[in-house]
């Protein structure tokens, strides 16, 4: 059996509980440094509660710090990592290699998506040279996924929803470019989510203020199944930056469609941490931030993968309007409208629009808080679910785990014998008198429904055994004593018997580059000494420490040409003289494009 993983993000620690309810194997973390989400750091404190919290149930903590570093940040780096594994995470999440010359503790590394691992080569240098993880490039396509899980036995880790990089991760310049503000550095201005107009190379403008760059948000739900035959171990969610709701909604939702395919799997599939999880309310991704939905390479190129309109959440489609009255809209849908709902529309001039809900009549005529300028068959999203977000705020899941409880005699008293559904045993004495009840009937029934009381706690009662010689009367105070007695030790004995993965071994690899340009990311003098240790006969400054004026900005598999209908390896022609220019404002930017390997580069123009 296979174990898959469900891997959510946290913000802060209630969203990181929150994902561990919700049905999360594991969670992943900013620590109060070094995180590539700076604005997502948290304490060591709480990174341990955290994890108090998650290894009940058996769900792992990792711990991202992955940015690039300084020399003088790296002993803080290590004192960090030291301080976390004290606190008793799994892994940790890192970027820059000159971690990877620290005297670190016996801790899992994984190689964050920042690292670049779009290669089979690169996949298995990182893991001969003690990498227990990779995350793999979102631009990864299912056949290229595949054939890396073919030829490595490295665990690999994918994302399969939320927000998109339009460049391959770790190798953004734009932001560092234009404002000082590193992506490497978890500080991205994020200027692939600015409206730009589209210059040919005489200056005539064919496109004006649109999002040319902003992608839509990743949704590889519909094929959970596909990334699991090829061979991927952890399914993992964006949000870092998202707060508890969409956590709930999201881990949710992904919870209860892998569940689907482990019981369909006839046990070639099993969940990775340990309990059932209840969901209260009915998951659904629209009614969470996103920018529409794409399946992005997954399946192969196609087109329409960017939202050109706003990098702002659209939310769920509604319908088109069929009427428009003096104070109301008319609307053809299916969905249930409330009052306080926010609904949005694209503007003629082609900016996002939006409006609250004042009134719903038939569920087909609304009355919006002021009347906004419509057309006849527009489409309509809603972008705030009042009721969905309202049942949000409330208990929206439970996490249980399974205990067979097993109550006997003993000297002096009763032993009450714990097994949970991980084979984790604990015995427990209950000192009471033998004194028989004065009356037979449902006395046995009364102390299993008093053992089977486990409330608030995290398991619940699969079978509840009596092997008694006679209907011994025990007050039921002394019963819910030893009851909660046990419980208390068998939830002990559960973090007791919690075992860490140990590191990967790290063997002799050599890099498969010879020279490292500034994409190497190489920002201290640690990393430079790992890589000339591994091979590299040249090792460039990173872009941080160095940025070269001439400098590829941005890498992307996403393409403005193509988009337009001007692919060559299609056998179309570009109708207009190049290069191709985005301006925003006083900045521009030159594109350049690269179609022997399916990119488009950003340069400054």
């Amino acid at each position: 059996m296979r174990k898959i993983e469900l891997l959510a993000p946290a913000k802060n620690l209630e969203c990181g509980k929150a994902a561990v309810d919700h049905g999360a194997d594991a969670v992943y973390i900013g620590a109060a440094q070094f995180s590539a989400r700076a604005a997502a750091g948290n304490s060591v404190d709480d990174i341990a509660e955290l994890v108090r919290y998650a290894h009940r149930f058996g769900v792992k903590v990792y711990v991202a710090i992955n940015t690039v570093l300084t020399d003088s940040q790296l002993p803080a780096a290590r004192e960090l990592i030291g301080q976390v594994y004290e606190a008793g995470v799994d892994a940790i999440i890192i970027q820059d290699m000159g971690i990877m010359q620290l005297d670190l503790p016996p801790v899992a590394i994984h190689a964050s998506t920042q690292t670049d691992n779009r290669t089979l080569e690169k996949v298995q240098f990182l893991a001969a040279s003690g990498f227990s993880r990779v995350v793999l490039a979102r631009e990864l396509s299912l056949k290229q996924i595949q054939r890396i899980a073919a030829a490595t036995e490295v665990e690999l880790e994918v994302f399969v929803h939320g927000a998109l990089c339009v460049s391959y991760s770790g190798q953004c310049y734009i932001s560092q470019a234009m404002s000082g503000r590193s992506a490497n550095r978890g500080e991205c201005a994020q200027y692939c989510r600015l409206a730009y107009d589209l210059h040919d190379g005489e200056g005539n403008r064919l496109q004006k203020s649109k999002h040319l760059l902003s992608l839509k948000d990743l949704d590889l739900s519909d094929s959970l199944d596909e990334l699991l035959e090829a061979g991927v171990t952890s399914l993992k969610i964006e949000g870092r930056l998202k707060d508890i709701d969409y956590v709930k909604n999201i881990t949710a939702y992904y919870r209860r469609k892998l569940d689907r395919i482990i019981d369909a799997s006839a046990g070639k599939y099993g969940r990775a941490s340990s309990g059932t999880t209840r969901i209260f309310i009915e998951p659904d991704p629209g009614k969470s931030f996103r920018r529409s939905a794409t399946d992005y390479f997954l399946h192969g190129r196609h087109r329409a993968i960017h939202q050109p309109e706003t990098p702002k959440s659209l939310g769920e489609p509604i319908g088109k309007v069929t009427g428009l009255g003096r104070n109301y809209i008319d609307i053809d849908t299916d969905r249930r409208l409330h009052t306080a709902d926010g609904l949005c529309f694209v503007a003629s001039d082609g900016t996002l629009k939006g409006f609250l809900v004042n009134g719903v009549e038939n569920n087909r005529r609304v009355v919006p808080h002021w009347m906004p300028q419509l057309e006849v068959g527009t489409m309509l999203y809603r972008n705030q679910d009042h009721v969905f977000d309202k049942l949000l705020k409330g208990k929206t899941a439970e996490r249980k785990i399974a205990v067979a409880m097993k109550l006997t005699e003993q000297d002096g008293g009763f032993s009450l014998t714990l097994t949970d559904e991980d084979g984790v045993e604990i015995r427990s004495f209950i000192a009471a008198g033998k004194q028989e009840a004065r009356r037979s009937d449902g006395v046995q029934e009364e102390i299993r429904r008093q053992l089977g009381k486990l409330g608030t706690t995290i398991f619940e009662a699969s079978a509840i055994e009596l092997e008694l010689s006679k209907n011994w009367f025990i007050p039921t105070s002394v019963l819910n004593e030893g009851r909660r007695r046990a419980v208390e030790q068998l939830e002990a004995q559960r973090m007791l018997s919690y075992e860490r993965e140990k590191p990967a071994v790290r063997q002799p690899a050599g890099f498969p580059l010879k020279k490292l340009t500034y994409l190497g990311n190489v920002t201290n003098k640690l990393a430079h000494r790992f890589y000339t240790e591994h091979g590299v006969q040249e090792v460039l400054p990173g872009f941080e420490i160095k940025g070269e004026e001439e400098a590829v900005l941005m890498f992307t598999k996403h393409c403005v040409k193509y988009e337009m209908g001007w692919c060559p390896r299609e056998g179309q022609t570009m109708p207009v003289a190049g290069p191709l220019v985005l301006s925003h404002g006083q900045q521009r930017f030159r594109l350049e494009f690269d179609c022997r390997n399916c990119e488009m580069h950003v340069l400054k123009a």
